[in-house]
């Protein structure tokens, strides 16, 4: 009883916590915005410049929105893969997901010199991208999925994602290596991350994804709470366990696939903010873990938004620059913390 009312308290701080941190992620930036008018404008009302309104609705807003569907979608699939793997250093692209996107990327603006000038223009274009970045995650998607018909042991399946990885990573090093400094700059500015200059019919396209994955992961709470006993006990329990880990494995490459194609490979908060979540609700319960890790993702992802636009200045910060700076020391500090509380 006790332990339900401090996770009920828990969720609704972080509930408020979340509301609160998208206003002041709206707010900020390189024109400050009252809190006051960012609300008026979130309710559909006016602000009181004209300017302020235009700049919420069709720039921080959007930015905003993509800041949480990308906290949730890796936080989510960074949970689903350190369970099924039974590793804490798995995360949503240990099947080699974004390498194959990379490898997508790469392939457009390092070989466009290739093309005809017609095609690459187009394949240039941020839809051209985000269209290759997809491709190279559907194909290792695939062959992921076809490795994990014929194989029984899930181990092997890490360590096939992780030879995936490493194989596209040499292809994009090669590609790179007979590449220009300005496509080198186009392709490094992508592997950055970056949240912004999405419109809303990308938004939409990326919320369905990410909805479809929170979806097929509702479906495998009960499976993931089996498996942490391990495979036997799993199945001793009657479940199917090609079947549910074929559907996590999928679950993830919603999430972690659509994220990539939009705003490109996002460093630490898959990995990280399921021990967080773990040490902030001292349980291994996946029911409850979901929605923490769901909540958690999203409000660091904001935080690290709101830092990286730097208030008050025109500059703004590499989301992965941020994301692993301020993020790494954290996770270290909690699991110091933790090891000093089990002495």
């Amino acid at each position: 009883m006790q332990n339900k009312n401090r996770n009920t308290l828990l969720f609704s701080f972080l509930t408020l916590s979340l509301a609160l941190l998208l206003v002041l992620n709206i707010s900020l930036g390189s024109v400050s915005i009252p809190i006051k008018d960012v609300f008026n404008s979130l309710i559909g009302g006016n602000s009181t410049k004209e300017t302020w309104h235009y700049i919420i609705i069709n720039y921080r807003l959007p930015k905003a929105i993509t800041a949480i569907l990308v906290g949730i979608g890796l936080s989510i699939s960074g949970l689903l893969m350190q369970t099924l793997f039974r590793n804490p250093l798995a995360g949503p692209y240990v099947l080699g997901l974004s390498s194959g996107a990379s490898l997508g990327v790469a392939t457009v603006i390092l070989g466009a010199t290739l093309l005809p000038a017609g095609v690459a223009s187009i394949l240039l274009s941020s839809y051209g991208i985000v269209l290759a970045s997809s491709l190279g995650s559907l194909l290792v998607l695939l062959a992921v999925l076809a490795v994990a018909q014929r194989l029984r042991d899930t181990m092997a399946i890490l360590i096939v994602g992780l030879m995936f990885g490493s194989l596209t990573s040499s292809i994009v090093g090669t590609l790179t290596y007979f590449s220009t400094s300005e496509q080198l700059q186009k392709f490094t500015f992508w592997s950055l991350g970056n949240l912004g200059n999405l419109p809303w019919s990308s938004i939409v396209i990326l919320s369905i994804c990410v909805i479809l994955g929170l979806l097929l992961s509702l479906l495998s709470i009960k499976p993931l709470n089996a498996l942490l006993l391990g495979e036997n006990y799993a199945r001793s329990l009657g479940m199917n366990y090609t079947k549910t880990r074929l559907i996590i494995i999928f679950a993830t490459s919603i999430l972690a696939g659509s994220i990539t194609a939009y705003t490109g490979p996002i460093a630490f908060v898959g990995l990280a903010v399921p021990h967080i979540a773990k040490l902030v609700f001292q349980t291994s319960n996946h029911t409850i873990l979901f929605w923490s890790t769901l909540l958690l993702g999203a409000i660091i992802m904001l935080i690290c938004d709101s830092i990286s636009q730097l208030p008050g200045s025109d500059i703004t910060l590499p989301i992965n620059a941020v994301t692993s700076i301020f993020g790494a020391p954290i996770v270290i500090w909690l699991l110091i913390r933790k090891r000093k509380m089990m002495n």
